[in-house]
């Protein structure tokens, strides 16, 4: 079933859908937010992703850090109040994004910060796997009648089921990400198996929102078959922050983009090898081999195999059927070097 963001096509038949998610690598600065806009804008990736914290509606002050990480923030809850832009910046960041083509998108946390991104004008709403359990949520999402792409990171089978009959309530513009809540991800985390199970088990686009800091998963799962890849992107892996070694720099993000678009493609158009072996006579002459005669030889005498060397252009006997020819009769003179026909030996392919 077909997505639409923006004005943009999602699902079978578009390119993949590739989203760069800045997420909290900003650190609370909004010039580097900016700089992240304009870093990410002609990677070839459509869209761009922030995370809105709104730290009073989705914390509280004693959270703890899931990993200590921040050298001025005592608590989880001090670190989302840190990073916290204003609506009006907000809306600062989605102009800036569309004003260099990319589509602007954000995963809210709370009710409140939903409320925010849709005054704003989002085109489409993001889950954080953190969320997938959180029905009321979906509910408030849905309602809004914008897309919805669901990641599933922290969720059972039966989870996502839950929330993705949750959402279809709404509405049918919805797209599920495989997952996996680890940072960074190893190769035997990712679950590319499961970008497959996705496939077959819902009618929505999917695809990959990979956290391995590497660009191989993205271009795996578009090999099997992912409509959409999200990937985390940092300026560098020097950058601070919690999420920079799950994070593909900006740098490799084309490459990656491309490579995905190339795999795409390359599903996308199957080809017969016989039907490419008909198309491809002129150049299998070319490249091919045949029999050239290693000496002057008259017509009577017997073609031994020493009497042939296997060379290019292919417009002779060709190099399968030399052990077929040897210890025939020359009907005809053959000069060395020439090659060696099938006329030379009396017509007879048989």
């Amino acid at each position: 079933m077909p997505l639409k963001i923006g004005q943009v096509e999602v699902g079978a038949g578009a390119p993949v859908f590739v989203v760069a998610e800045v997420g909290m690598a900003h650190d609370g600065s909004l010039g580097t937010a900016h700089a992240y806009i304009d870093g990410v804008a002609g990677s070839g990736a459509q869209a761009i992703k922030f995370q809105t914290h709104i730290a009073a509606a989705e914390s509280t002050p004693g959270e703890p850090f899931r990993k200590k990480f921040s050298y001025q923030d005592a608590t989880r809850y001090d670190y989302w109040e840190r990073l916290e832009f204003t609506p009006e910046q907000w809306a600062g960041l989605k102009r800036h994004a569309e004003e260099v083509g990319l589509i602007f998108l954000s995963t809210p946390f709370s009710f409140e910060a939903l409320d925010l991104l849709v005054n704003i004008g989002v085109p489409a709403l993001k889950v954080g796997s953190g969320e997938t359990t959180n029905l009321p949520m979906l509910t408030a999402m849905g309602r809004t009648g914008l897309p919805v792409l669901l990641s599933t990171g922290m969720a059972s089978w039966a989870e996502i089921d839950e929330a993705v009959a949750t959402l279809e309530s709404h509405h049918d513009q919805i797209g599920i990400f495989q997952c996996t809540t680890a940072y960074p991800c190893a190769a035997e985390q990712v679950g590319l198996n499961v970008v497959r199970s996705l496939r077959d088990r819902y009618p929505y686009p999917t695809g990959l929102s990979d956290h391995s800091g590497l660009p191989y998963a993205s271009i795996g799962a578009c090999a099997l078959g992912a409509d959409m890849i999200e990937v985390h992107v940092v300026f560098s892996k020097a950058c601070f922050g919690p999420d920079t070694g799950a994070s593909v720099v900006l740098g490799d993000l084309p490459a990656l983009v491309e490579g995905c678009q190339f795999v795409r493609r390359a599903i996308a158009n199957p080809i017969d090898k016989d039907a490419v072996a008909v198309e491809m006579q002129d150049l299998k002459t070319l490249f091919g081999k045949s029999a050239y005669a290693t000496r002057d030889m008259v017509a009577g005498e017997t073609l031994e195999m020493e009497d042939m060397i296997l060379r290019k252009p292919a417009v002779g006997i060709l190099a399968k059927d030399v052990e077929r020819v040897s210890g025939r009769t020359l009907t005809r003179d053959v000069p060395r070097g020439a090659v060696i026909t099938w006329t030379d030996i009396g017509g007879n392919h048989g």
